[in-house]
């Protein structure tokens, strides 16, 4: 029937038909999250699962050919998130702890990247394209859950710190992991290995990190004493250059958004401009994310015929989702063990690292991209499948992850019973919270500091400008008014001195 009210729009232009389905998707993520705020689950697992509902699996109410023509907003997206994770890498904290956070990122990164290649290439024998390309994808972390988690539990302390460090670098691990990984599968889609085939990549990737990098000192001086309308306009028009230049050679917007981001809150301390983009970017990701949902392959997750792979892809999802975690956590432990760091944020940093979400899904829509590219049927079928398996998985680390990121700011004592207040009165002290004022209390404190400081102003000697002095000569009455009027005049000229 929807085919049929969509054919009789687009008759003469599709237009309609892309805009009352972008209105659907917005409508319906919306509506998602009442759901999901009940639950307590994040906003991403809400839009993935209203995509799968829009999706041709079960109401189909978004023609694939909408969402086909909107790859860009997976460019766009990225770049929104990219410029955000550069907030969180901030020299002043990374220098804390120093070479240790390098350490522990390493290592919990990479044990996640090669587990996951162990598995995959080896045992469950999938192709090397397809392989590295998810390896990499694992070591990428959701920082917006954790960081959100932070947030609400008001935690403080050495395991928050590290764990901020360690979010900032580790999407700077993954997206090197990526880089390099899409290079080597490019290499063996093609004739053959070659050096300049992982290589020309590589340089380009560097090439707009020192775009970034220049954007984010350009930035800087172009956001002084600006209106918030002209700072949202010229961030916006930086970063749409970033995708711009990344589309054009074929690369990743990401650690090009990454470094502006990053550069800029270091140079300028100024995060009101990441709050801007973070008050615009919401319907952008809520887009990126639904359209993820609409592509995800439900059908394929109990197939045995999915681009060849031998096994349901439901549990290599589910593989994928275990091993990795297996990766961070023991990854994060034997770091933490290596720089002889604190013995709660060795036990308990890895489970803080098991969102994965924003990046991942993003780096997969573009490895999907680089597959479906490959003139082997076999391997391009490979797209759609990776793009299912991860997003399987994220739906499963945003039910969990949040709580785990909980738990483990809870057993490392970052934050307990007692308030950060009660914790400075000492152990045994008590501090109870003082209550706070009423609204009539406010407004009876206000109206007495004013009067006290009406009371202290003398209107004749109170030091006027000519203007002001023109002003109260027009006011004043004459001789032969009343005194209500007189009084009148005495009320404006002070009402005027106050205002002043």
């Amino acid at each position: 029937m929807l085919d049929k009210f969509y054919a009789q729009l687009s008759v003469n232009s599709p237009v309609p038909v892309i805009i009352i389905c972008i209105a659907i998707m917005l409508l319906a993520g919306f509506l998602g999250t009442r759901l999901t705020k009940l639950l307590k689950l994040p906003n991403v697992t809400a839009y993935i699962l209203v995509g799968i509902l829009l999706g041709p699996y079960c109401f189909d109410l978004v023609p694939t050919y909408v969402t086909d023509g909107m790859d860009f907003i997976s460019d766009i997206a990225l770049a929104f998130i990219a410029f955000s994770v550069g907030e969180y890498f901030r020299f002043s904290t990374l220098k804390k702890n120093g070479a240790k956070v390098v350490v522990i990122t390493l290592f919990e990164a990479l044990a996640a990247t090669v587990l996951v290649f162990i598995l995959t290439y080896f045992i469950l024998g999938l192709g090397l394209a397809f392989s590295v390309i998810l390896a990499a994808l694992a070591s990428a972390t959701a920082p917006a859950s954790t960081m959100m988690t932070i947030r609400q539990t008001h935690a403080h302390g050495d395991f928050v710190d590290t764990l901020f460090s360690v979010v900032a670098l580790d999407d700077v691990v993954s997206l090197l992991a990526y880089s390099v990984a899409v290079s080597v599968a490019l290499a063996t889609l093609g004739s053959g290995f070659s050096a300049a085939d992982v290589l020309l990549p590589i340089a380009w990737n560097i090439l707009l990190i020192a775009i970034g990098i220049l954007f984010g000192f350009i930035l800087k001086f172009l956001m002084a004493k600006r209106s918030t309308d002209n700072r949202l306009i010229v961030s916006i028009a930086f970063l749409f250059a970033v995708c711009g230049i990344g589309a054009a050679v074929d690369v990743s917007p990401l650690l090009g958004c990454m470094a502006m981001g990053t550069v800029y809150i270091n140079i300028s301390g100024d995060d009101k401009l990441f709050k801007q983009l973070n008050y615009f970017s919401p319907p952008i990701l809520l887009l990126f994310f639904v359209k993820s949902g609409i592509g995800f392959q439900l059908s394929s997750l109990v197939s045995t015929e999915s681009a060849g792979i031998a096994v349901p892809l439901i549990v290599v999802g589910i593989l994928y989702f275990v091993v990795r975690l297996i990766g961070k956590y023991a990854g994060a432990f034997v770091g933490c063990a290596i720089t002889r760091k604190d013995k709660k944020v060795r036990n308990y940093l890895g489970m803080a690292l098991a969102p994965q979400a924003g990046v991942a899904i993003g780096l997969a829509a573009l490895g999907a991209r680089v597959l479906e590219g490959s003139p082997d049927p076999v391997i391009a079928a490979m797209g759609p499948v990776l793009e299912t398996i991860v997003l399987s998985s994220s739906i499963l680390y945003e039910l969990i992850g949040p709580a785990l990121a909980k738990l483990s700011l809870y057993l490392s004592g970052s934050y307990g019973s007692r308030a950060p207040a009660e914790e400075a009165a000492g152990e045994g002290a008590e501090a109870p919270a003082p209550k706070p004022p009423t609204r009539e209390e406010e407004v009876a404190y206000l109206k007495e500091q004013l009067c006290a400081i009406q009371n202290r102003i003398s209107v004749k000697e109170y030091a006027r400008s000519p203007e002001e002095e023109a002003f109260l000569e027009a006011t004043e009455p004459p001789p032969e008014e009343d005194s209500e009027t007189s009084t009148g005049a005495e009320y404006n000229r002070r009402k005027f001195i106050n205002k002043r």
